[in-house]
């Protein structure tokens, strides 16, 4: 039986989290951060402490890692920690919503950003219809994001070593792109470090809610928009089983890329701060950028083309990697015989899982044309962030359950450290709780519909 190559090598382990990391985020959340607490060193501050508290789960993250360098990552985790119930359930929270909603997101924030590249030339759908109060379109947008993701999903059939590459090549993209940014709006645009020390008066504050602009829970909605901007820092461990030399590379790359995606992140919005003053960047149209209207004052009207260059090739990136990772998830549950045996099944030629490849790429276009998937993603948000907590918690089990396991690498600062992190994520769901009660139960119902599911599998692993 043939399986999964480790051809994944430090730097393409490294490129994985800077580009499935670095979205959009980094180009659109200055804005409403700005509004969120009106201070420049405010924000620069938040983003510090976001990144503080993604490298605290890094750091956890790399010693299970390097643990069990199994495909599947998280899953496995779980698996080990509290039992297969709630592996599955976690797997199919991922697998149905999360990692695929994501995804589509993704395909279609594409076709938007090449739309925009385009004039508008994408715009209007072939038809339309009304279900259940839902509008479905279908048009030349739909089928960009749809060829993307069958174009992505093809390409990650190949070796994995190839995926690697091809994610090495985007990161290099990336990290090229906010470096232009950053240091060209410092050295070759018209600013004014003064800019510091003044706060935001009379900005727009487009499509902003009142109840998140100053205050306490201004700040808090900042640095839920920075810890988004940090996620997709775990999906390494999920492909776990493909990293070479596991022990050593997983701890390496989770640790540098994280701090690589922090310098970048920080530097950057130094350098909005430098050219636009606050109340500039709070009064940034939400259909524009604060990065567009950076790199204006540097190239001129041709920014908005550049900047929608950019965000198709830091989209594109993302979708790269988070098709490759997110598959390793149902592919690890059919290995345990949770779900369909197809999926865990391995190419002879290419040694990736592709049926379970195919599988998640035509759930991913459904999603696509249901147009229902920003919602679905809302809804499981706060549900994601209960997983983050209970791989993290798995540390203290492994630590006192299986002492005499090899560590390769061992959480630094530990225990404090995973408790930073465990506190932030019980202040973040708690947060979610108090301020979206509604969409915080409907995605923990998601969750809870993975309960009898599993006793489903369960029965027919059972029987086989």
């Amino acid at each position: 039986m043939p399986s999964l190559d480790r051809g994944l090598k430090l730097f393409a382990a490294i490129s994985i989290i800077i580009c499935t990391v670095i979205g959009t985020g980094v180009f659109l959340k200055a804005r409403v951060m700005t509004c969120n607490v009106d201070s420049p060193m405010v924000v620069i501050a938040v983003w510090v402490i976001a990144a503080v508290l993604s490298l605290a789960g890094s750091l956890t993250y790399a010693e299970l890692g390097a643990m069990m360098p199994e495909a599947g990552g998280e899953y496995v985790f779980i698996r080990e920690a509290y039992g297969p119930r709630w592996a599955f359930v976690y797997g199919w929270t991922q697998f149905s919503i999360c990692y695929s909603a994501s995804q589509a997101a993704k395909a279609v924030a594409f076709a938007v950003f090449l739309n925009v590249l385009t004039g508008g030339a994408l715009e209007g759908p072939y038809f339309s219809m009304s279900i259940a109060g839902y509008e479905f379109q279908f048009g030349l947008m739909q089928i960009v994001a749809l060829v993307l993701v069958a174009l992505v999903t093809a390409i990650n059939c190949a070796a994995v070593s190839i995926s690697g590459g091809i994610a090495s090549f985007l990161t290099v993209l990336k990290i090229a792109m906010v470096l232009g940014i950053g240091f060209g709006a410092i050295l070759f645009a018209k600013g004014d470090w003064r800019h510091f020390s003044l706060l935001n008066s009379g900005g727009l504050c487009e499509g902003v809610s009142t109840s998140a602009i100053s205050g306490f829970s201004g700040f808090a909605a900042a640095m839920l928009g920075a810890l988004w901007a940090y996620d997709g820092w775990s999906n390494l461990t999920i492909l776990a089983g493909e990293v070479k030399d596991p022990q050593k590379n997983i701890p390496r790359a989770l640790i540098s890329g994280m701090i690589a995606v922090a310098i970048l992140y920080i530097l950057v919005n130094i350098s909005y701060f430098y050219v636009l003053t606050p109340t500039e960047v709070a009064g940034v149209p939400a259909a524009s950028s604060v990065a567009t209207e950076v790199v204006s004052r540097l190239l001129g009207p041709i920014a908005t083309g550049v900047m929608a260059v950019a965000l198709l090739i830091s989209t594109i990136g993302s979708l790269h990697t988070g098709i490759l990772t997110a598959s390793r998830v149902p592919f690890a549950m059919a290995q345990d015989r949770l779900f369909f045996r197809s999926l865990g099944q391995v190419s002879e030629r290419s040694h990736v899982p592709v049926n379970a490849l195919i599988a998640q790429g035509v759930w991913i276009s459904i999603l696509v044309l249901s147009g229902s998937f920003d919602t679905l993603t809302d809804y499981v948000i706060f549900a994601a962030w209960i997983f983050y907590g209970l791989n993290t918690a798995s540390v203290f089990v492994f630590r006192r359950r299986m002492p005499e396991k090899v560590r390769p690498y061992r959480t630094w600062g530990y225990p404090l450290v995973p408790l930073l992190f465990l506190l932030a994520s019980a202040w973040l769901i708690g947060s979610t709780l108090l301020t979206a009660p509604l969409r915080s139960l409907i995605g923990l119902s998601f969750v809870a519909l993975g309960i009898p599911l599993y006793s489903v599998w369960n029965r027919k692993r059972q029987r086989s």
